[in-house]
Parts: C-alpha cells; structure tokens; sequence
C-alpha cells in the first residue's frame, strides 16, 4: 500500500480519497528532558527532547493508521 497526502501519483490510479487523516500517540516524558527543557526554555530555542517526542509520536501514528 502506498500512502500519499496528495489526490494524484504520476503513474498510479487511486483507489481511495480519504480526506484529512490524522493520529495522535501520547508519549511520557523522561525528568531528564523536562529539566533541560525548563532550562533551555530560560534562554529560548529549540526544546530538542520535545522535538524528538513529537517526531516518535508522529511516525508511531502514521505507522498505526497504515496497519488499520
């Protein structure tokens, strides 16, 4: 199965539209993380624990949409 976020693949015929699909995965946090992220969020950034959850969630769920 190929899975797109656009209505046409060059050389392929859809069989479904789907529409907007989305997936949520709740992910718990290591202390380690949020300390650092308190301290860099004194000093502005980017709060690089919480981008690597939120990038871990994000395929976790598109892979769990894909099995349904």
């Amino acid at each position: 199965m190929i899975v797109v976020n656009t209505e046409t693949v060059a050389g392929y015929e859809i069989a479904e539209v789907m529409g907007l699909v989305q997936g949520n995965t709740i992910r718990a946090k290591h202390v380690g993380r949020d300390i650092a992220a308190s301290i860099k969020n004194l000093v502005g950034g980017e709060l690089r624990g919480y981008t690597e959850l939120l990038t871990e969630a994000r395929r976790q769920s598109i892979q769990r949409m894909m099995a349904e």
